[in-house]
């Protein structure tokens, strides 16, 4: 008896796939029950049915898998393998899987395509999936691809094109149901039904005049609850919230979270609905935004959109090491304030050994003061305006976050490294020095890292860039001029 397990759609929970496991006998029966199983376990289903070329069993399990767990199935298959397992897919369910794949994979596929494959996939897809597969392709895909759409389909693909990048324009797709004010429920049903299949949401309509002017938004909702010979203009949302085409796609994508849509209509300049930004595309642009300010943060500059893995050893050095440069020259500064109280160190060598130390100290406090300010500017917590208000939080915060790392340090000095480990050199007053640097250190640190971001924004530069690395260079700095000028007043030296 052999045994295969496999997922039912949509049925998951957090580390596991609720699946439905059949039990197949010789003959060809089925007994079903209920387990968990992960993808990797499917996987190697599917590795196991695919050595012994049995790929109706193969066919059987995709019916019961999402295409989003497809495309990751994909993942642990070569390309050859892939692309044989893709044309084992139901026809629509080939286009959503298609969609979920990386860049790579779905170029291998595209050259391994017939025309009439190929076409057969791009006419199942949504405009807007197409467009973002348009815009990962080299030129020669693009050109295969707009030759196997139809001249309406192609027409439509340029305008998106022409949007600029970060603009909602660039996400949005023209498919949508509209209606008019004097349509009734009965016939807005009917017009559902009949244009809906080619929509990417049915859910969200959109009430527009003569000439496609937006006045009005209404739900199926609805429309279930009025009566078929209601007017839409009795039923309708008349406040309705939108965007420009040529409005930030990011601050389109935080209405979703603002205001719970589904969809958001989208105008032009004329107030004419052009298109609509679904929520899974506000996801995309929320997800891709938050990974490109962790890697601005982080000193790297993201230039592809592929997976870890996937990105070559050159592409990662070629997104590292422009900052890992200027913050390697920028360190000359904190070179040069040491050399230039070298002769102080020298008459106080324990002096040395603390430096370290304070600098990570005052780096961390800032980059702690500058994750918070960044964050509450990305959510519009804070702008400009609050710079002061801002400033004066951070400074009592640093200094009672100062005062208390001063305390512990000073006792820990003592205790520790003077009578436990007996270090020669230190002293109540070198003691002193080092405890009254990380108060004031940490002071300015948390100045530094939440004003600095709240300028960047100001000055139209992405608060991301006045990040960790680059605080923490100036804090260095910061800190071994107040460490040496308070040893230089203190110690005498």
């Amino acid at each position: 008896m052999q045994t295969r397990t496999i997922r039912t759609k949509n049925l998951f929970t957090k580390n596991k796939i609720t699946a439905h496991t059949h039990t197949i006998d010789t003959k060809g029966n089925r007994s079903l029950n209920i387990e968990d199983v992960t993808l990797e376990e499917i996987a190697q289903e599917i590795l196991s049915l695919y050595k012994d070329k049995k790929y109706v069993e193969i066919k059987n399990i995709f019916e019961e898998i999402n295409p989003a767990d497809i495309a990751t199935v994909f993942e642990e298959f070569s390309e050859e393998q892939s692309i044989l397992l893709f044309r084992l897919l139901p026809k629509e369910e080939a286009a959503d899987t298609f969609v979920e794949l990386d860049s790579e994979t779905q170029e291998a596929m595209i050259r391994a395509f017939s025309d009439n494959e190929l076409k057969e996939v791009i006419d199942e897809l949504y405009l807007d999936d197409t467009v973002d597969i348009i815009e990962e392709m080299p030129a020669t895909i693009v050109k295969r691809i707009l030759k196997n759409t139809d001249s309406q389909t192609r027409a439509s693909i340029n305008t998106l094109l022409k949007y600029p990048e970060d603009s909602a324009g660039s996400i949005m797709t023209p498919e949508f149901v509209d209606l008019k004010t004097n349509t009734t429920v009965e016939d807005a049903f009917k017009r559902i039904r009949r244009t809906g299949v080619d929509k990417e949401t049915v859910y969200t309509c959109y009430v527009t005049d003569a000439s496609r002017h937006l006045i009005g938004v209404t739900t199926v909702k609805e429309l279930l609850l009025h009566d078929y010979d209601d007017k839409i203009e009795e039923l309708m949302e008349t406040n309705v919230i939108y965007v420009n085409t040529h409005d930030d796609k990011e601050e389109a994508a935080k209405l979703f979270g603002k205001y719970n849509f589904l969809a958001l209509p989208v105008v032009d300049m004329e107030q004419r609905l052009v298109g609509i930004i679904t929520v899974d595309d506000a996801i995309d642009v929320i997800e891709e935004e938050n990974t490109e300010d962790i890697h601005k943060m982080n000193a790297i500059v993201r230039n592809t959109e592929k997976p870890y893995l996937k990105i070559g050893i050159f592409e990662t050095w070629k997104s590292r090491i422009p900052w890992l440069m200027l913050l390697m020259v920028s360190a000359t500064f904190t070179g040069m304030i040491i050399t230039a109280f070298e002769s102080k160190l020298s008459a106080l060598i324990i002096l040395t050994s603390f430096i370290p130390m304070l600098m990570d100290t005052g780096g961390n406090s800032g980059g702690q003061a500058s994750a918070t300010i960044i964050r509450a500017l990305s959510l519009d917590e804070v702008d400009f305006e609050d710079i002061f208000k801002i400033l004066w939080k951070e400074v009592r915060v640093g200094f009672v976050c100062g005062l208390s790392l001063a305390v512990v340090n000073f006792v820990k000095v003592l205790l520790i490294d003077k009578l436990l480990l007996g270090t020669d050199g230190i002293t109540l007053k070198v003691d002193l020095v080092i405890s009254l640097t990380l108060v004031i250190e940490i002071i300015f640190a948390k100045a530094v890292g939440c004003s600095l971001p709240v300028f960047a924004k100001k000055l139209k530069f992405d608060p991301a860039v006045m990040a960790s690395p680059f605080i923490t260079t100036i804090v260095d700095a910061i800190s071994l001029l107040v460490y040496f000028g308070l040893a230089t007043a203190i110690l005498h030296i």
